[in-house]
């Protein structure tokens, strides 16, 4: 059997201003994802680890790590003293970006529980991080992921409430994930970081969107409806139409 992998790559182009993905089957019957890359091709498990490894009998490194902790815990009776040192927080790094490949993949083919589930797996590998790396540079390194995290956690979210047309709940999960990447900058002491956030720019982009397809409601319809009819200076609909929206706001 050749191992060129051209042909599995045949009619399908890198396009470097997108991520492009697909689901295949694998000789075990197993979804696989691949990614489209320069120069060819990451394949990954659909589900558990990217790289379908098990480290220690866990399914990641994340799981055998918070074990430890838990370990630690019942053997001290406090977490205080559990530590990672650089190579725990090395290879932890690794992996997390194994996921990110996935969720960017995931996020491509419109799969979005994929996306928050592997979103909030790498968020609980940084905060693991950010608690008990014995080096602050360890530290560094993962804090300058979380806000592109949060970003894509809440897309996710928002985007399967738009979806099913729920487009209040949609905002809302905008909203909450743009104070939750603002109270991470604060908790850094760096709340300036918030208006130049790249992460928050794009979800105040996408709750426009969402803005924009969401129906109008009857109260919203009479507005435009009334800024029409002054605009014609047809006065007497004018007049009609606020009359009707007063009573409406009224009964509201």
């Amino acid at each position: 059997m050749s191992e060129d992998i051209s042909p599995a790559m045949e009619g399908w182009e890198y396009r470097p201003d997108k991520v492009t993905a697909r689901k295949i089957k694998g000789r075990n019957g197993k979804d696989k994802i691949q990614m489209r890359i320069e120069l060819g091709l990451l394949q990954m498990e659909a589900e558990g680890k990217p790289d379908g490894k098990r480290p220690y009998g866990k399914e990641s490194l994340l799981d055998y790590h918070l074990s430890r902790l838990e370990q630690y815990k019942t053997s001290h009776g406090t977490t205080r003293g559990f530590e990672l040192n650089k190579s725990d927080c090395e290879k932890l790094y690794e992996e997390a970006v194994q996921y990110y490949h996935r969720y960017l993949s995931l996020f491509s083919l419109k799969d979005y529980p994929g996306v928050i589930r592997d979103t909030d797996r790498n968020l609980r590998a940084h905060n693991l991080v950010l608690r008990y790396a014995a080096d602050e540079r360890h530290k560094t390194a993962f804090t300058r992921y979380i806000p592109y995290i949060i970003m894509m956690n809440t897309k996710a979210k928002a985007l399967i409430s738009l979806e099913k047309k729920d487009y209040e709940k949609a905002l809302k999960q905008t909203k909450l994930g743009m104070e939750r990447i603002d109270d991470f900058f604060q908790s850094l002491d760096q709340s300036e970081l918030s208006k130049e956030s790249e992460e928050i720019e794009s979800l105040r982009e996408l709750a426009q969107e969402i803005r924009k397809k969401k129906p109008l409601t009857h109260l919203e319809e009479l507005n435009i409806e009334l800024e029409e009819a002054v605009r014609r200076e047809n006065f007497e609909e004018a007049a009609r139409l606020r009359d009707e929206i007063k009573e409406l706001q009224g009964k509201n």
